[in-house]
């Protein structure tokens, strides 16, 4: 099945009351072990690359033409999104080499400076057919430039829709990036609240720190967008590890990147079971 729309995922899920995973690729054996997990559980799946993975790599293009490959080559629907991009560059360099979605993450700016800027990316990646995810009310744990315990006001994020015409948008509810345990206390009544009065997708940002029922509450209370890094790449450093430490004369990376590899693609279709069976 070829690569397929953001939107087109996203609202499908929202149609049928389920949420959409978003996993984070860092190497090509993150982008190959999601779709695989997502092939054995038969269920779409939103392959992210992150402004942070693209410094890792020194450019955007080597990793992103490989995962848009690996996506195109997917026996489900796969779409390839560009996350938490700061640069304006780097977002239109994502369009041009053909991702499906992008999220433009101007949420450290003052409210009218964040709206001014969203809404100047938003109109450039719309007449390229582009679907854009932004953010209001800063997420935590992201390099700690999110602010921990804020949570974003309905009516602000609705007015913050309208002003730009994004058509997702992140929000913040409890969770924070980068947690390395599972114990986020999400908001339910604040995510129900804003899904009423917000007229476009819900995406929850820190999800690696949320536990399995909470993600189906979560779902059930009005988030779509799942996103999912820190936990899947715990799985990968765990398998690899425990590889190591088994076979401690191993010098081929592709025999313990192997195992990482496979680690993640069942606890990929673990997730996506999980969020799927939301209603």
């Amino acid at each position: 099945m070829p690569l397929r729309p953001t939107g087109e995922i996203v609202a499908a899920a929202v149609a049928a009351g389920r949420g959409v995973a978003a996993f984070n690729v860092i190497q090509l054996e993150h982008a190959e072990a999601l779709v695989t997990g997502a092939e054995r559980a038969g269920a779409p799946v939103v392959l992210q690359i992150s402004q942070n993975c693209v410094k890792y790599h020194g450019a955007l293009a080597p990793i992103g033409l490989a995962t848009l490959a690996v996506a195109r080559a997917a026996a489900v629907p796969v779409a390839v999104h560009l996350d938490h991009a700061e640069d304006p560059d780097l977002v239109r360099e994502a369009v041009t080499l053909g991702f499906t979605s992008v999220m433009f993450d101007a949420s450290t700016l003052d409210y009218a400076d964040n709206v001014a800027a969203t809404k100047e990316i938003t109109a450039h990646c719309h007449a390229h057919g582009v679907y854009v995810e932004a953010e209001l009310g800063e997420v935590g744990g992201k390099d700690g430039v999110h602010a921990p315990g804020v949570r974003t006001d309905p009516e602000e994020a609705a007015a913050f829709v309208a002003a730009t015409g994004v058509d997702a948008l992140a929000v913040a509810v409890g969770s924070s990036h980068a947690m390395l345990t599972r114990d986020a206390s999400l908001d339910f009544e604040l995510i129900t609240r804003l899904r009423a009065r917000v007229p476009v997708p819900l995406v929850l940002h820190g999800s690696s720190g949320v536990p399995d029922a909470d993600l189906t509450t979560a779902v059930r209370s009005g988030m779509t967008k799942i996103n999912i890094a820190t936990h899947l790449n715990k799985t990968f450093t765990k398998a690899v590890r425990d590889f190591l430490a088994a076979n401690p004369s191993t010098v081929d990376t592709r025999k313990y990147f192997a195992a990482g590899r496979e680690a993640v693609a069942v606890e990929a279709e673990r997730l996506l079971g999980v969020l799927r069976a939301a209603p």
